[in-house]
């Protein structure tokens, strides 16, 4: 087994201090995706987008991905089975100028279209490149708190003619609404925050709005 892959040292032996395993329960909301209804228009290949969906340990996987076809960007529509909070996303690509540079986020519009994208988001994001998958972009919750679907536009990259995604990471909380009863899955460690201050990197400056 490798590493945590980080350059903080573990002081304390304690559990609860190691990152992976929580970290991995805290991006959990790929499994509430309705991946069978997940759209990713300007694919170059039909159902690749759905394959940047998956577990937090397969994140630097490279055999699965989703490129571009006819220009940069990239339009996923996913619904989930329930609602969802979201509270933060990662997109990992190649390190080169193929990596999106920059998305936008909109929530319950089905069926979004490259000619919806020129309404106001939701939340926009500039991005880092991001090889590792370890920056999270922090969304604004007021906004993202009753998420039936979500629609990401890449709407650009660093340069190159078409663009690569690895994985994209949602955390976040999922609750679904039964007839007697409200299941609520929190898919947050449980955690003191000053105990992971360092874990995640949060690059603040990035917002666009």
């Amino acid at each position: 087994m490798s590493g945590h892959g980080h350059g903080h040292g573990h002081s304390c032996g304690s559990e609860g201090e190691h990152e992976p395993a929580e970290r991995g329960l805290e991006f959990g909301l790929y499994s509430r995706i309705d991946l069978d209804k997940v759209q990713c228009l300007n694919e170059s290949r039909d159902g690749d987008g759905k394959l940047v969906f998956k577990p937090w340990d397969q994140r630097n996987q490279r055999d699965k991905y989703v490129e571009s076809d006819t220009d940069e960007e990239l339009l996923f529509n996913i619904p989930f089975t329930g609602s969802v909070k979201l509270k933060g996303i990662i997109i990992s690509g190649e390190n080169d100028d193929s990596h999106p540079a920059e998305i936008r986020l909109y929530k319950n519009i089905s069926q979004m279209s490259f000619d919806d994208t020129g309404r106001e988001p939701e939340q926009a994001f500039r991005l880092n490149r991001d090889p590792l998958a370890e920056l999270e972009y922090p969304t604004k919750i007021a906004r993202f708190s009753n998420v039936q679907h979500l629609s990401i536009h890449i709407s650009k990259n660093f340069g190159e003619e078409n663009t690569r995604v690895y994985y994209i990471g949602l955390r976040g909380e999922y609750s679904q609404a039964h007839r007697h009863e409200v299941t609520i899955c929190n898919y947050e460690a449980a955690a003191n925050p000053a105990d992971h201050k360092v874990d995640s990197i949060i690059p603040q400056t990035n917002f666009i709005s």
